[in-house]
């Protein structure tokens, strides 16, 4: 197993709760049963529409929202203002879009909505429990798919902006890396530098970007044409 696997892999020293939002029973059901399997994940509550979703968080207080974009047969989309509301109304919530959408645009609004990552529903059991635990560790998390589809939609709303912060040569690579949706321990593996040293360029990147989040951070690099 290759160290980027190992710590994408490695569990978390605590649970996590988690609460799956989906309008379809079978693939609840689904996810339940391959998260209850990983000692450091707890499935603590479900929701099949955006009113039972705010229900069951203000009453289980979850770390982690997996959240489908798609709850009503009406709208493609209506997780996007769910994730909004949610992110709003609890700032320590992650949300974790899992949908069967793969487009450059949405990927890029679900960001602007305040999701920390965004995975596709036919993604791999491991891939899932990775991004899962990075956004538990305030991480973003992308599958290749989707983060490729976020810089492609970026680059194409609208020219670099003439100015905009400077980033140093290490900073634009630790960039390159969490757009790839890797944790600190394997960006210091790729860098040869310590975790502790990520941390400090990853905080002064989102320092300088404004951003609230890696996953805000890399949205706003990508749309200045930084990566």
């Amino acid at each position: 197993m290759t160290t980027e696997a190992q710590a994408a892999a490695a569990p978390l020293t605590s649970p996590v709760r988690i609460i799956l939002v989906d309008d379809h029973a079978i693939v609840r059901h689904g996810l339940r049963s391959i998260l209850e399997r990983e000692a450091d994940l707890e499935v603590v509550g479900e929701a099949s529409t955006a009113a039972e979703a705010k229900a069951v968080i203000e009453r289980a207080r979850p770390t982690i929202v997996l959240l489908d974009l798609k709850l009503s047969t009406g709208a493609d989309t209506e997780g996007l203002n769910l994730c909004a509301e949610l992110t709003e109304r609890h700032p320590g919530l992650a949300v974790l879009v899992l949908t069967t959408f793969l487009d450059d645009s949405l990927v890029a609004a679900a960001i602007q909505h305040g999701a920390r990552g965004y995975v596709v529903k036919d993604v791999d059991t491991t891939e899932l429990l990775r991004a899962i635990r990075a956004v538990a560790r305030n991480e973003s998390a992308f599958d290749s798919r989707s983060a490729a589809a976020m810089v492609r939609s970026m680059r194409v709303q609208s020219d670099p902006q003439p100015t905009g912060p400077a980033f140093t040569e290490r900073e634009l690579k630790v960039l390159q890396l969490l757009a790839r949706g890797l944790s600190n321990r394997v960006i210091g593996t790729e860098l040869y530098i310590s975790e502790t040293t990520v941390k400090f360029h990853v905080r002064n990147i989102m320092r300088k970007l404004d951003a609230a989040s890696r996953a805000e951070a890399v949205y706003e690099a990508s749309k200045m044409g930084v990566i």
